[in-house]
């Protein structure tokens, strides 16, 4: 899978994410891995700052919950609204974790 290919495959599994569930950043690389051969927690974080503006950006944070970067308040108002379970400044990783069914 080429540069490309992997930026359209993280951007299709965020726009499967449904509301009120999240994503880390590791979650979705790791989904990833066996079809890309890259499993970076960064990189997917990097292809969400750069081309994730199209899709729900709001239900990737990190492993332990915390929003995205420089977009808490608005992340936080969108969750919100889905009914995401929300801990503290961030999200119940343990209630609103999401992860694809194997083989997709």
């Amino acid at each position: 899978m080429g540069p490309e290919e992997y930026v359209e495959a993280v951007l299709e599994l965020v726009e499967r994410i449904p509301p009120g569930r999240v994503m880390s950043y590791g979650a979705v690389a790791d989904a990833l891995a066996d079809r890309s051969g890259r499993a970076s927690a960064r990189l997917v974080g990097s292809i969400m700052a750069r081309h994730g503006g199209g899709v729900p950006w709001h239900r990737v944070v990190t492993s332990s919950g915390r929003l995205p970067p420089g977009h808490e308040r608005e992340a936080r108002a969108r969750l919100l609204a889905e009914g995401t379970p929300l801990r503290g400044p961030g999200v119940d990783m343990r209630r609103a974790s999401w992860l694809p069914e194997e083989g997709m």
